[in-house]
């Protein structure tokens, strides 16, 4: 497609050769020298919701069809009363094609397409992929003419029952979510086609202070007919990119082949990726022959280990993973359908609390993720979506073994990954779970043998056959929410331990609701189902449950659920339908609830002092207590100017008891930790009620509650 000239008229003609309609001409990408050639297709969609017979042909009318920028999904707005629409929707996009060049190959890459994704190229098909959430390629270059061309593809998120998630207390968004690009090759290139992955994956081993060893596979294409003879060169830049290792290797490809050639090389004096501590990335930047097909990976130098007494062992150290579950990255009319940078904004929250980890549920997330957690040292346990239902037959476990191999291909070379996950909340115990369950942690093995594997269990007892398949479990637990779960989470876990001491566990769930709009202080006990779901309810809860699992090293994760409020239509509860509110933070991102601001106060080396129940501005009881998260030793408390007293901190709490007077009350505290200077300060304002009504005191509200609360301190 692209004539063989110099770098810069090579990369004209790239500009000419694609020439996209409907919108200006695609960001192209050429890595200096390399062969590939990369170009977005973002703007200039075409698109249509429901079944539309026909749309597949080039002659096909879409004039009237919606025009669409990627990322986008089409059933983001909220409805309301819990529906939304789940079934077929076609986008159409048309390029041009100024030459084809002889040894060249054209590829388009789906990031994201939910859940099944139909691919056509001038009215024939050209690739089908099920599974919503990985990226995969089609090749195109068969079907391609000289001028025009056109790409639909039919998006369908309707239930299938052999395409996992078959279940899940979320919203299944549809689309084309995430974005789409072109990229074209030489004939001979590392393997576009194996499960969406870059075609070369590296570890590092046999690490010490002197050396560390970096294996690699290359997996090299040759879609020629003949046999070719190449160099394949791999460097590893540090983070400077000063080239600090190199090995080349000559391969003989037969035509029509794909073949794994190894190589490694000695990286001197490796630093490693210690987490937030020092999350240091290397790249590996391996081309074939010298102006041939290039791809970059990031190395993370580091082990990891868990211990079922330790606890997660990063590098050999103590490292506990704590964090929050991220269902996606979703927001309120875009639905899965967002950027990179908001994703970013996601990740900078949750490191900005304190985590050391996420969990990623519950389904492969876009690249970003991936990429964000590497940068800042998140640990990441990462999933497929076996979530709640697993179905009998073969095509079913099919597909869930194909989600299970692109998973590990895309994410192989991330060195936050830490654990790959199974599944999550499989209700059944028919043997077909634990039949899914084992080809499962077969393909992950066979495909990674260096990292664990997990499932996140909840519905059957701590040792049930399905919890010991996997090399280590997380147990999915909210005592103190759901009152059908008797006890507190210390006791159990403490009494897990004590019955299987060569067992690993984490809690990979805990968590309870909370609306910003619902304000007690005391809280009442919450019935979970209601629609009042006050936030000091889950502070409470996050306090006690903490606190409960804070001194326990065996643990070798705590993730909170969840990190940010998501959609889930089916549920009707807090203050509207269609939100699961256990988020620490608001579905918007707007607001951070009192809860994160308590982890903080544990979790971050920096410096916190927060006034809770800042929301709770309208009061009717003159008498009232105020309440800081902090991670200062001591806090002193102002109120309406005057100086009411320093007190110590207990537990990252100081309480003070006020009387506030009619009107404005204005509360400020102020603190010094680790020699900076803090302040907060919130304005509530107090109207006695009418005498005819019988205002309860704080004392009184607070003997009920701890009458009928088992959170109530």
């Amino acid at each position: 497609m692209i004539e063989a000239r110099p770098t810069m008229f090579r990369l004209l003609a790239c500009i000419l050769s694609l020439v996209l309609l409907w919108a200006p001409g695609p960001a192209l990408a050429q890595m200096v020298g390399a062969s590939r050639e990369t170009a977005a297709l973002i703007a200039g969609w075409r698109f249509a919701q429901g079944e539309h017979p026909g749309a597949v042909a080039p002659s096909f009318d879409d004039s009237g069809w919606s025009r669409v920028t990627l990322p986008h999904t089409f059933n983001a707005a909220e409805t309301g009363d819990g529906s939304y629409y789940r079934g077929p929707a076609w986008y159409r996009r048309a390029f041009e094609i100024a030459g084809l060049r002889t040894g060249r190959r054209l590829f388009v890459q789906f990031d994201g397409a939910a859940l099944v994704a139909d691919v056509y190229l001038n009215g024939k098909p050209v690739c089908r992929h099920e599974g919503g959430h990985a990226a995969f390629r089609c090749d195109l270059t068969g079907g391609l003419a000289l001028g025009r061309n056109l790409l639909a593809v039919r998006v369908d998120n309707s239930s299938n029952p052999t395409v996992s998630p078959l279940g899940g207390d979320f919203t299944v968004f549809g689309g084309l979510y995430r974005p789409v690009s072109l990229i074209e090759t030489d004939e001979v290139h590392f393997d576009l086609l194996d499960h969406g992955g870059p075609g070369f994956y590296a570890r590092a081993h046999d690490i010490t202070a002197d050396a560390a060893a970096v294996s690699a596979v290359a997996k090299l294409a040759n879609d020629g007919s003949r046999a070719r003879g190449v160099p394949v060169v791999a460097r590893i830049l540090d983070a400077e990119g000063r080239e600090v290792a190199r090995t080349s290797v000559s391969v003989r490809l037969p035509g029509r082949s794909i073949r794994d050639v190894a190589l490694d090389m000695r990286l001197p004096s490796p630093r490693r990726w210690d987490g937030v501590r020092d999350p240091y990335l290397y790249q590996i930047v391996v081309r074939i022959g010298d102006s041939g097909d290039e791809v970059s990976v990031p190395l993370g130098v580091r082990t990891v280990r868990i211990d079922p007494r330790q606890g997660f062992l990063l590098n050999g150290k103590p490292y506990p993973l704590r964090g929050v579950n991220l269902m996606h990255s979703a927001r309120p009319g875009k639905g899965t359908g967002v950027t990179d940078a908001e994703v970013g904004e996601d990740f900078a929250i949750i490191r900005d609390m304190g985590s050391t980890a996420v969990r990623l549920t519950h389904f492969q997330h876009p690249q970003a993720a991936y990429q964000e957690a590497d940068r800042l040292g998140l640990a990441l346990s990462t999933e497929i979506g076996i979530n709640g239902v697993v179905a009998e037959g073969p095509a079913f476990l099919a597909n869930a073994t194909q989600q299970m191999r692109e998973l590990i291909a895309q994410n192989y070379n991330h060195p936050s990954v830490v654990i790959w996950g199974l599944g999550n909340e499989v209700y059944s115990t028919e043997p077909v779970v634990e039949h899914v369950l084992r080809a499962l942690q077969q393909v992950a093995k066979a495909a990674d043998p260096d990292r664990p594997t997990t499932y996140a269990h909840c519905c059957q007892q701590d040792d049930h056959p399905k919890a010991l398949i996997s090399d280590v479990i997380g147990f999915n637990r909210y005592f103190g929410w759901y009152p059908d779960q008797k006890g507190t989470i210390g006791e159990w876990a403490e009494g897990f331990h004590t019955r299987h001491p060569d067992r690993a566990f984490a809690v990979s769930e805990y968590g309870a609701g909370a609306s910003i709009l619902h304000q007690e202080d005391p809280p009442r006990t919450v019935v979970p189902a209601s629609g009042w779901h006050p936030e000091q309810y889950q502070a409470l809860y996050h306090e006690r449950n903490w606190l409960e699992l804070k001194d326990k090293p065996y643990l070798w994760g705590t993730f909170i659920w969840v990190g940010f409020d998501l959609a889930s239509a089916g549920r009707n509860e807090g203050d509207r339908r269609g939100i699961n509110d256990k988020g620490l933070v608001t579905y918007d991102r707007k607001v951070r609830k009192d809860a994160w601001y308590w982890y903080r106060a544990w979790w971050s080396d920096q410096p916190t002092l927060y006034i809770t129940s800042r929301r709770f501005t309208e009061r009717s009881d003159r008498d009232a207590t105020v309440k800081i998260y902090t991670s200062a030793p001591a806090a002193t408390l102002f109120l309406n100017g005057v100086e009411i007293g320093t007190r110590p901190a207990v537990d990252r709490i100081v309480r003070w008891p006020v009387t506030l007077r009619r009107g404005a009350n204005a509360i400020e505290v102020r603190a010094t930790a680790k020699g900076e200077a803090l302040s907060d300060r919130v304005t509530w304002q107090y109207e006695p009620p009418p005498d005819m009504l019988h205002a309860t005191s704080p004392t009184e509200a607070a003997g009920a509650a701890a009458q009928g609360n088992p959170l109530q301190p």
